[in-house]
C-alpha cells in the first residue's frame, strides 16, 4: 500500500510541475535566448554570428534611443509622483469615515480593472480636439478653449502621463489607505491629547509609519512605468514623431519593424537591469524583514 506520507509529497510536486516547467522555458528561457541575441549579429532573424557589444554600442549612440530615454524620465518621474501624492491624499480623504466609503473605494479602484489599451484609446477619444474635450467645450459655446496637447510634439508626453495616473492613483490609494488603517490609533490619540494638530499628527506620526508603503509604492509604479508600451500605442502610437517613443516602443520599433534584432534585443536588456535594479533591493529587503521576524 503506498504511504499517505509519500503522496502528499510527490504530488504537489507533480500538480506544480507544467507551471514550473512553463516559466522555465517561456519567461526565463526567452530572457537568456533575448540577452544572447543581444550579443550577436542577428538582423530581420536570428543569426548566431557573435559581434561582442557591437548591438549595444550602436544603441547608445541612436538618437532614438535618447529621445526614448528622456522621454521615459520625463514620464516615469511625473507618473509616479503625481499617482502617489494623489493617491495618498484621496487614501487620506477616504479614512475619514465618510459616507458610501465603499462606493468611493470602488469608483477610484474601478480604472485599474480596465486594460492599458482601452484607457489609452478612450483618452485618445477625451484628448483629441476634434471629437473630445475641445470639441464638446466649443459646442457649449466656449469657442475660445484650446487643449490640443496630443497633436503637440512638446506636450504630448504630458497626455500619457495623464492617463497613466487616472488608472493607477486608485490603485496607489488603495495601497496607503491599508497603511493608515494599520497605524496605532494610540499614539495617534496621545498626540492629539498633547495638543497636535493635525498636521503635525500626519507628518510626525502617521506619514513616517507609512515607509514601507511609499517604498512598494514607488515599486510598482516604476516597473510599470519602464515596461509602458500598450498605454503609449494606444493613445499616441508614439508620435507625434517620435515625441511619445518610451524605450518599450524602441525595442518593437527596431525588433520588429526595422529589422535590427540585436539593437531591440540590447534595448530589452537594458528595461530589464532598471527594472530588477528597482524590484530586486526590494525583494532583498523584504526577504531580510522577513527572516527578522522568524527569528
Amino acid at each position: 500500500m503506498e504511504d499517505p506520507a509519500m503522496k502528499a509529497g510527490w504530488l504537489p510536486r507533480l500538480l506544480l510541475s507544467p507551471s514550473v516547467l512553463l516559466t522555465l522555458v517561456c519567461v526565463y528561457g526567452c530572457i537568456l535566448f533575448t540577452v544572447y541575441l543581444s550579443f550577436t549579429a542577428s538582423t530581420l532573424l536570428p543569426r548566431h554570428e557573435w559581434a561582442g557589444t557591437a548591438a549595444y554600442t550602436r544603441l547608445l549612440g541612436l538618437e532614438n534611443w535618447k529621445i526614448s530615454a528622456n522621454n521615459l524620465a520625463v514620464f516615469a518621474s511625473l507618473y509616479i509622483a503625481i499617482a502617489m501624492a494623489l493617491g495618498l491624499v484621496l487614501a487620506i480623504l477616504i479614512d475619514q469615515k465618510i459616507r458610501a466609503e465603499a462606493v468611493l473605494r470602488s469608483i477610484f479602484l474601478y480604472p485599474m480593472a480596465l486594460s492599458f489599451i482601452v484607457t489609452g484609446t478612450a483618452w485618445k477619444w477625451l484628448l483629441d480636439p476634434g471629437v473630445g474635450l475641445e470639441k464638446s467645450m466649443h459646442l457649449l459655446g466656449w469657442q475660445g478653449f484650446a487643449f490640443g496637447w496630443i497633436k503637440d510634439g512638446d506636450m504630448a508626453i504630458y497626455c500619457v502621463v495623464i492617463a497613466a495616473v487616472w488608472q493607477t492613483s486608485g490603485f496607489a490609494m488603495a495601497l496607503f489607505l491599508a497603511g493608515l488603517r494599520g497605524v496605532d490609533s494610540e499614539q495617534i490619540h496621545a498626540a492629539r491629547l498633547d495638543g497636535a494638530r493635525t498636521w503635525q499628527v500626519y507628518w510626525r506620526i502617521i506619514l513616517p509609519q507609512l515607509g514601507p508603503v511609499f517604498v512598494s509604492a514607488f515599486v510598482i509604479l516604476a516597473h510599470m512605468a519602464i515596461k509602458s508600451y500598450d498605454l503609449v500605442i494606444a493613445l499616441t502610437n508614439g508620435g507625434p514623431g517620435r515625441s511619445t517613443w518610451l524605450p518599450s516602443v524602441f525595442m518593437y520599433q527596431y525588433s520588429f519593424t526595422r529589422n535590427e534584432m540585436a539593437v531591440g534585443a540590447a534595448s530589452s536588456v537594458l528595461m530589464l537591469l532598471a527594472v530588477g535594479a528597482i524590484v530586486l533591493p526590494y525583494l532583498w529587503g523584504a526577504m531580510r524583514s522577513a527572516g527578522g521576524r522568524h527569528d
